[in-house]
């Protein structure tokens, strides 16, 4: 199976559909049964074999850097990639920290995606599915459908051999993005500087038959307001997740 030594976790959004809780907190330190979001991903990282995780930090970064600093007896070892001076959004927060990512392939992770577990860990089925011949990149796709605090039309269709389209407009998909993908290096070939978003380059890989998904066949929750986050504790607390 192949391996991901590295991940990067997106940590620096203001989160304004989380207020008021982050008013006075980054949204990767809202907690969630007993954790914090960053601490299940970080943990859930780790858990895949992920020796370095690099997060990035814009809004109360202070708070957060304490916090992942709390961390460092445990796995992966954290590394912060810091853009307080200009918000890089995910395409741009991931090229920024290409030199510590590595060739890959690595996972890039936003820091409050959160799930239970089927049968077999979600990003241990992505590193088996993970194909470098035909594939620029692979998402995780959860089921809108049975997802919790999802209220959209989706982003996704798939095909059976896992190959993505783009929702059309006014159309309506099965799949959401879960938060979580799996590339390498060659992702980012001839990529913008500064700020941009990873959709960028997922409609380059889209545009060449290259960008691929894995259902997830747990329970997505997106985890976006107050609201969504109370469902998602209920949800743990049924699940034992």
């Amino acid at each position: 199976m192949t391996e991901a030594r590295t991940a990067m976790v997106l940590a620096a959004g203001y989160g304004e559909r989380m207020r008021p809780l982050t008013l006075s907190m980054p949204k990767p330190l809202v907690p969630l049964a007993g954790k914090t979001l960053i601490d299940h991903v970080l943990d859930r990282l780790a858990a895949a074999g992920v020796r370095t995780a690099i997060v990035n930090v814009h809004y109360l970064p202070e708070q957060l850097e304490a916090h992942l600093a709390a961390r460092r007896t445990k796995q992966p070892e954290v590394l912060v990639s810091d853009e307080r001076g200009v918000l890089l959004d995910t395409g741009g927060g991931a090229k920024k920290a290409l030199h510590l990512l590595g060739q890959g392939p690595f996972f890039i992770h936003n820091a409050d995606s959160v799930w239970s577990e089927g049968a077999t860990p979600a990003l241990t089925r992505m590193l088996r599915k993970w194909n470098p011949a035909t594939m620029d990149c692979l998402l995780l796709l959860a089921p809108t459908a049975t997802s919790i605090g999802y209220a959209f039309k989706g982003d996704f269709a798939m095909g059976p051999d896992g190959r993505l389209t783009r929702r059309g407009k006014d159309e309506l998909v099965p799949f959401a993005f879960a938060g979580v993908s799996l590339c390498d290096e060659r992702l980012f070939k001839d990529a913008p500087d500064g700020r941009f978003s990873l959709n960028l380059l997922w409609d380059r890989a889209l545009a060449k038959g290259k960008l691929y998904g894995v259902q997830l066949d747990g329970i997505w929750m997106h985890v976006g307001t107050p609201e969504a986050l109370a469902e998602a504790e209920s949800s743990f607390e049924r699940e034992g997740a």
